[in-house]
């Protein structure tokens, strides 16, 4: 399976999983959302930022799932895996802020992220806000320069 995870620039969360300070996305969800129970080891996940092509691609190497999150498990969660995540000690409180009414967590292990030659998908009928997208092959969402 091969999934693209679509990133918020400003974070600048792509340079930390090329030089592995950032080795586990994580997912936050209100509801359980792609790829919830469709993500497992050795899939492919392709990273890009909002409105720009994907540019690099790791491998997935172990995914832990938590649901019923409530204030005191998402703290947990972060106070443990913040590092992993490439999230700095002292903007552990922020995440906190965003995420504590979020009811699901995934977090993708990542292994071997590379650079790759860059390439644009097409989102059509995966919802223009769609933040993670999953697809049996890369290839069904490529586009293709002209």
């Amino acid at each position: 399976m091969h999934h693209v995870a679509i990133m918020k620039k400003s974070w600048g969360l792509i340079p930390k999983i090329l030089d592995s300070t950032k080795t586990i996305e994580s997912r936050w969800y209100i509801n359980k959302s792609v790829p919830w129970g469709n993500i497992k080891k050795g899939d492919i996940v392709y990273f890009k930022n909002s409105g720009e092509p994907v540019t690099v691609k790791a491998k997935v190497d172990k995914v832990l799932q938590f649901e019923k999150l409530n204030s005191q498990k998402i703290s947990e969660i972060l106070n443990k895996y913040y590092k992993e995540d490439g999230i700095e000690k002292e903007k552990v409180k922020y995440y906190f802020e965003l995420f504590k009414d979020k009811k699901y967590c995934i977090l993708i292990y990542l292994t071997n992220p590379q650079k790759i030659r860059s390439f644009d998908i097409d989102k059509k009928g995966f919802g223009s806000m769609s933040a993670w997208i999953s697809v049996e092959d890369i290839n069904l969402i490529k586009q293709v320069s002209l």
